[in-house]
Parts: structure tokens; sequence; C-alpha cells
């Protein structure tokens, strides 16, 4: 069920801070991008949106690459 060679289906493609601070997850199936804000034991998770309203998308390539450096 849960195999080895299975890839990711989200991968952290930013981080900053310890105890406080924010990360950027990729769905690399689908490409949006997620922000993840924590303080402490509690944090929230919302869609990365652009200038638009719209959700940013990371293209196919960038995806690929992430998959390979969070390996």
């Amino acid at each position: 069920m849960f195999g080895k060679n299975k890839e990711k289906r989200f991968v952290k493609a930013y981080s900053q801070g310890t105890l406080e601070g924010c990360e950027i997850w990729v769905d690399t199936e689908t490409g949006v991008n997620y922000f993840y804000k924590y303080s402490g034991y509690s944090g929230g998770l919302t869609v990365l949106l652009d200038a638009q309203g719209k959700p940013v998308v990371t293209p196919v390539d960038e995806r690929e690459s992430l998959l390979k450096n969070n390996d």
C-alpha cells in the first residue's frame, strides 16, 4: 500500500524559521502551491495566490527538480 518507490505527493519548496516560521509546499501532481504558517504547536495552511487571486502553479519541469532535491 505504501511502497518505497512511490513519489512524494507534496514537497517543501521553501522554509523559513524554526519555532515560528513559514513554508511553501508544492503538490507534485497539480503544481498548486500552498503556504503554511506555524508558531509553536499551531499552524495554518492555505492556497498561495498570485496578485490576480489565482493559485500559484509551479511548472512541470520545476516540479521534477523539486522532487530530485527532496530525496
